[in-house]
């Protein structure tokens, strides 16, 4: 596989990444609370892993061809963002919330992450459209090797982004637990509001 490939995919997703969206509202959620934001990035980096393993082994392409299974996974992604939007506007974090048990809390704040990007159907969309204009089946990889090294580089370009602004947002917000609420509110708020417009997509398409 091309490395100039690997590369302009890179360049792309980057862009991508760097658009405010549902994961950065739970990136920032998830900076306000606990000891660590590892748990909540693991878990987004998870979810996008399993698109990836999806799309590699041609799920995907079913999925995305159906538009009864596209707007039953946009219905139930566009609600879930919506419920956890709404538990974070009604109890917003702050960097003084302290865990009763943190490792509850750790793996409670993983497997929301991995809801977050896993139900999230314009994620499998964006893998579907776009993995497969860097990839070419005349190259001695297999596709499903190819999508799997794109899938990769956009996954760790995720870790790495998203550890970076979730621990900015603590580092910042850490002794202004005022404005840590306040930001805290709007990131569940974004959350409704993206679901929402994920639920409306679909059911008036």
């Amino acid at each position: 596989m091309a490395a100039s490939s690997v590369i302009a995919f890179w360049a792309v997703a980057l862009l991508l990444i760097v658009v405010p969206g549902p994961d950065w509202a739970f990136t920032l959620s998830a900076g306000l609370q606990g000891r660590s934001v590892l748990p909540a990035v693991s878990g987004l980096v998870l979810g996008y892993a399993a698109i990836t393993i999806v799309v590699a082994a041609g799920v995907g392409a079913l999925v995305a061809g159906s538009p009864e299974i596209l707007t039953g996974l946009s219905v139930i992604g566009g609600a879930y963002l919506m419920w956890h939007g709404a538990m974070t506007v009604a109890k917003p974090s702050t960097p003084s919330t302290s865990a009763h048990d943190p490792v509850s809390t750790d793996w409670n704040t993983f497997i929301k992450g991995v809801g977050v990007s896993g139900l999230n159907p314009k994620g499998l969309l964006i893998f579907l459209a776009l993995l497969p204009q860097f990839t070419n089946p005349h190259w001695s990889w297999p596709v499903a090797g190819q999508i799997g090294i794109l899938g990769l580089t956009f996954t760790a370009t995720c870790a790495a982004f998203y550890l970076s602004l979730g621990s900015f947002a603590r580092f910042v917000l850490h002794a202004r637990p005022a404005v840590a609420r306040a930001v805290s509110r709007f990131s569940g708020a974004a959350m409704i509001a993206i679901g929402a417009t994920l639920v409306v997509e679909r059911l008036v398409a």
